[in-house]
């Protein structure tokens, strides 16, 4: 029998989230979206297709690549630090946002289906052999690769090791309940704080974002980080920022770390500069003022802005520059000098990293 129906096949079987409609049509019910998808098109996020009035998650087993990073990098700076995660993703994205800082696999529909799967297995034992502790699903959004995503999670805690997910948050609550359930952590990109900008800007709306917030930080033991894109000109006055830090603490409190990453012309906003290293500063003192204990600022190479201090009595506990952790000084998860519980996942297993 001919390889590629059987692969067809098996993707088919594990694709989910969908329903069927008329004249071979059929729904998309992963994300908010909700695509209807005529025989042989996709929907928006370019790689679940309707094939024959069946739905494809054509990520699944088609990694676009793997790196072996530093988990530094995600960011995830209370997730294992200094610790090396293997990171993968596929190609597309259920949002359209036209600053996208890695817009070539956001906007790819280059999927090959011809060669062999990748299957969950095999990315745990790449994991293993490059001798990181967890994998990432990042690079493009992986909540379109949902069902492939929870296989390598299942499959990675079956071998010890823990998986996390750098993702936009826009995903329907049945799926977001089987995902995140089984991810041991997650950053989630906040990309403004108006329904408008999101809009405009990302084709989504805010609104499902922020319910996937709460959820995660309410419902699961996911642990939690929360980014946000620092644009000149469109979400970096300081009412927008306010809003965006008011939210965060009364909806996830002061532990959430949260990071200003810094802009970078991209997509189809080249027109605005980098952002200022002024401006990015003013929004983590901003946060700081209203009650944030962690706030970072990221894209930028400044050991400063990236450490660490014990909320308690101020020690340096984690120095980092881009390619990682310079200093870690953490016992049994906390403060060395006043020993207080530092919020985090802080090893993989046995002793703190660092002691």
């Amino acid at each position: 029998m001919d390889c590629r129906i059987n692969e067809l096949e098996t993707i088919a079987a594990r694709t989910r989230w969908w329903t069927p409609g008329e004249a071979g049509e059929l729904t998309c019910r992963l994300c908010p979206h909700e695509c209807r998808i005529r025989p042989g098109r996709t929907g928006l996020c370019g790689i679940r297709r309707n094939h024959e009035g069946r739905l494809l998650g054509l990520g699944y087993g088609h990694p676009s690549g793997f790196a072996a990073d530093p988990i530094e990098k995600k960011p995830l700076y209370h997730f294992l630090p200094g610790s090396r995660i293997l990171s993968f993703g596929t190609v597309g994205c259920n949002l359209r946002c036209r600053f996208c800082q890695n817009w070539s696999l956001s906007r790819s529909q280059d999927v090959e289906t011809a060669r062999d799967l990748v299957r969950p297995e095999e990315v745990v034992r790449l994991a293993q052999e490059a001798g990181c502790p967890s994998i990432a699903f990042t690079y493009n959004e992986p909540t379109i690769f949902a069902e492939y995503a929870l296989e390598v999670a299942l499959a990675a805690h079956e071998a010890g090791l823990r998986t996390v997910a750098v993702t936009a948050g826009y995903i329907n609550p049945e799926p977001r309940a089987e995902l995140f359930q089984a991810l041991d952590g997650a950053n989630v990109d906040l990309k403004g704080f108006s329904d408008e900008f999101y809009t405009r800007w990302t084709g989504a709306h805010l609104a499902p974002v922020l319910d996937t917030l709460r959820w995660i930080h309410q419902e699961t033991s996911c642990w939690l980080e929360v980014t946000n894109l620092v644009i000149p000109g469109l979400n970096d006055d300081e009412d927008a920022v306010s809003r965006l830090v008011d939210w965060v603490h009364e909806a996830l409190g002061e532990e959430v770390p949260l990071h200003f990453s810094a802009f970078h012309p991209a997509g189809q906003v080249t027109d605005r500069p980098r952002t200022p290293a002024a401006r990015l500063d003013a929004a983590r003192q901003l946060a700081r003022r209203r009650g944030l204990r962690f706030v970072y600022i990221g894209n930028v190479d400044d050991p400063e802005e990236a450490a660490t201090r014990c909320p308690g009595c101020g020690e340096v506990l984690v120095t980092r520059h881009w390619g990682g952790v310079d200093l870690l000084r953490l016992v049994d998860g906390g403060c060395p000098r006043c020993r207080l519980p530092l919020p985090g996942v802080w090893a993989a297993s046995g002793p703190t990293p660092g002691d």
